[in-house]
């Protein structure tokens, strides 16, 4: 069974951070988002805080327990990933004249997130929709490894195998994903560092979609030469150990 803390880490900073890029990425979440000047945090007890920050168009998604227009608190990682299923409502601690962008517009950008989540064969035939399909589950999976790292106790025996140092992780025409780690400690950033110590490129969206949706095998991808792997490869060889728990928090 799946740690409630972990997968609660996981919904936070890995799953609802991804609202920062469906905001540039989808003209329906732009429009949503038109106008809006609001600031929402995200706070449980034993959990780093998130403050998600829409103004001036866009989203900012951050790590971090800075100011804000309305604070949302739940008592246990639990119901925080009941809301994220829809079972539970947050509870506002201040900010209630927000509450109209909680219920209306946030509500609508959730939904939004799991439309392009939760993809079907149909909608994955849409050009389109699986390039911002294939972009959110590469930031969905890849900030989800430091999570996982840091507070899974599989994944802080693997992450503490894997040398210090910085893994990159490309898209040849989509996201670059930079893994740091230090003393078996991992942080994800987006973007690639110049002296990272070992990489990770797909060729392709449509390789990395099929590796991360799970409709290509990613041994056969390297024999075929659509995923490289270089550099110092243990790093990479554990920080697959780690990715391979993903899916078990986000079913």
């Amino acid at each position: 069974m799946a740690d409630e803390k972990v997968k609660a880490c996981i919904n936070l900073h890995a799953v609802l951070r991804n609202l920062e890029d469906l905001c540039e990425l989808d003209p329906m979440s732009r429009e949503i988002i038109q106008g809006k000047n609001v600031a929402l945090k995200f706070s449980m007890a034993g959990i780093p805080k998130s403050v998600i920050t829409f103004a001036e168009g866009k989203c900012t998604a951050v790590k971090d327990d800075g100011p804000c227009s309305i604070n949302l608190f739940f008592s246990s990682p639990q119901n925080f990933n009941l809301m994220i299923e829809g079972k539970k409502n947050p509870i506002p601690t201040r900010g209630f004249r927000h509450i109209g962008f909680l219920k209306n517009e946030f509500t609508k950008l959730a939904d939004r997130l799991s439309y392009y989540l939760k993809p079907t064969a149909e909608l994955l035939g849409d050009k389109e929709y699986a390039r911002i399909n294939t972009i959110l589950t590469a930031y969905t999976a890849f900030f989800a490894i430091p999570e996982i790292a840091n507070w899974d106790p599989l994944g802080q025996l693997n992450a503490s195998r894997i040398a210090d140092g910085a893994i990159n992780v490309e898209v040849v025409d989509g996201p670059a994903i930079c893994i740091t780690a230090k003393g078996g400690r991992l942080e994800t950033s987006k973007g690639k560092i110049a002296n990272a110590r070992a990489f990770m490129v797909f060729d392709s969206i449509d390789t990395a979609s099929g590796i991360l949706n799970g409709t290509l095998d990613s041994y056969s991808c390297i024999g075929e030469g659509r995923l490289s792997i270089s550099g110092f490869v243990p790093m990479i060889d554990n920080l697959n150990k780690i990715l391979a728990q993903v899916p078990g928090y986000l079913m």
